[in-house]
């Protein structure tokens, strides 16, 4: 039920103080037509609204939450704590820079561990999210090719199993994509890349590890292809959960980089936000970034270089989620960093290894931070599809993975455990892995009912595709 549903007249609960200055009201023709609708309700009805709502979604801290490629690991506690500080929360985006040097320290700090991870040498905090860092790190590579009077580059290389977000941010930035296939082994196709590479290629577009959970053994060798062109290689920090601490996309041979603050630096994620998407890139793209910290006489402060593509946001970017992200990674150190990553790896083999007796791997080989299952064998055996079984796991309490994805992989289902999960946890989740398996041998139609024990059942999805109720109509 809505919570204009549980409005009522006349109700509500008094938050301000009766006025004590004289009332101005606005002149006729500034006036609302119609008074706002705003529900009316109690305190109490307020507060359980939103602990019933509370209680019907699922997170991290309700759960096994193994969403392929997302990352959605538990966040610390003690990172809130830090962004919780006043000398954080209580200073204003105009405020002058000299008064706010210790929040400009905190994105210098982060920053430089942020490129050392990596192996950039510059980074900018502004992208909100890691398709706004996407779009960034493009017109990076845009501004670098036009500087050099070099505008035949017209064309971006995305593989068949890229994120969706990659596609669609080239094209944002005015470049027409090429895709590239994957060979049987899941990498990308090194004959068709060659023969896609060519003078009109601005730059490739890569997840390493790849959206199947593989480390590109080729990796050298693709962004050689791309240099020898005369192209820029894109690094899509998706998936850096596997591989931070351990090897530095900078040394495989790329030249900027997009980082998802909210997946791999344990920032809250999901909910509408808010995300963080910074974005690094090598020495020679450094004059095209939005404003970039530099120590002045006195102090830090913020300068737009003369090439700079431009804001990219209003002020510093989202600071408090980069707050988060700096307490994470002094929490954790050098060595906590890489040891994270070894365990998400750990986590997503062990796993793995567990189900492939039942259920079949896409690629039957040592994965990294996630896998990917096909159940296309299970669907023609029993009728039971991805979706079957991932409507089943809701009902054991467990997020399903990512679905149908990727879309070189039929019948897909993608786990990534991460690193913050217990083998405990992680031999529940195989066993109710293996009861469903068995339950499309034996009683199929329970898992095409599925799920029955969540606060609404399976949803008609093409129908809510095709006909969606975006808005509430208010009775007049």
């Amino acid at each position: 039920m809505l919570i204009f549903e549980k409005s009522r007249p006349g109700r509500g609960m008094d938050l301000l103080p009766a006025c004590d200055v004289p009332a101005v009201e606005p002149a006729e023709k500034d006036r609302r037509k119609m008074a706002l609708h705003l529900p009316e309700i109690s305190e109490n009805d307020l507060s359980r609204h939103y602990t019933e709502l509370a209680k019907k979604s699922h997170g991290v801290n309700d759960g096994f939450y193994p969403l392929g490629s997302c990352t959605m690991k538990y966040n610390p506690k003690i990172n809130n704590d830090m962004a919780d500080l006043p000398g954080f929360t209580e200073v204003h985006p105009l405020q002058p820079e000299h008064t706010v040097q210790g929040c400009l320290e905190v994105i210098r700090t982060a920053e430089e561990y942020l490129c050392e991870i990596t192996r950039m040498d510059r980074m900018t905090m502004q992208p909100a999210a890691g398709s706004h860092g996407e779009f960034t790190g493009l017109l990076l590579i845009k501004a670098y090719h036009e500087s050099r009077g070099d505008k035949n580059r017209t064309k971006i290389i995305v593989p068949d199993s890229a994120h969706g977000t990659n596609p669609a941010s080239a094209a944002m930035a005015g470049y027409s994509v090429v895709s590239v296939p994957s060979g049987p082994d899941g990498c990308v196709d090194i004959a068709k890349l060659k023969e896609a590479a060519g003078d009109n290629i601005a730059g490739l577009m890569l997840t390493n590890p790849n959206t199947v959970g593989l480390f590109d053994k080729n990796i050298l060798e693709i962004t050689e292809i791309i240099h020898s062109c005369g192209g820029l290689n894109y690094y899509d920090g998706a998936n850096l959960n596997a591989v931070m601490g351990m090897v530095r996309p900078g040394d495989m041979g790329f030249d900027v980089i997009h980082l998802n603050l909210h997946k791999t630096f344990s920032t809250p994620h999901g909910g509408g936000g808010p995300g963080s998407g910074p974005v690094g890139c090598k020495e020679f793209l450094a004059p095209f970034l939005p404003s970039v910290l530099v120590d002045g006489k006195e102090r830090l402060s913020f300068v737009r270089p003369e090439q700079s593509i431009g804001e990219m946001k209003s002020f510093y970017g989202n600071f408090l989620v980069v707050v988060r992200a700096l307490a994470y990674m002094l929490t954790l150190g050098r060595d906590g960093i890489r040891e994270a990553s070894q365990n998400a790896v750990l986590n997503a083999n062990y796993m793995m290894h567990q189900l492939k007796g039942l259920y079949t791997m896409a690629y039957d080989e040592a994965c990294m931070h996630e896998f990917v299952m096909s159940l296309e064998d299970l669907k023609k055996k029993t009728g039971a599809a991805a979706t079957d079984i991932a409507k089943g796991l809701l009902d054991n309490g467990i997020h399903p993975p990512t679905m149908y994805f990727p879309l070189i992989v039929k019948e897909a289902l993608m786990a990534e455990p991460t690193e913050t999960e217990s083998k405990e946890t992680l031999d529940r989740a195989i066993e109710v892995f293996c009861k469903l398996y068995h339950e499309a041998e034996d009683d199929v139609q329970r898992l095409h009912d599925a799920p029955v024990t969540t606060p609404v059942s399976r949803l008609d999805e093409v129908g809510a595709a095709r006909h969606p109720v975006l808005r509430y109509h208010f009775e007049a």
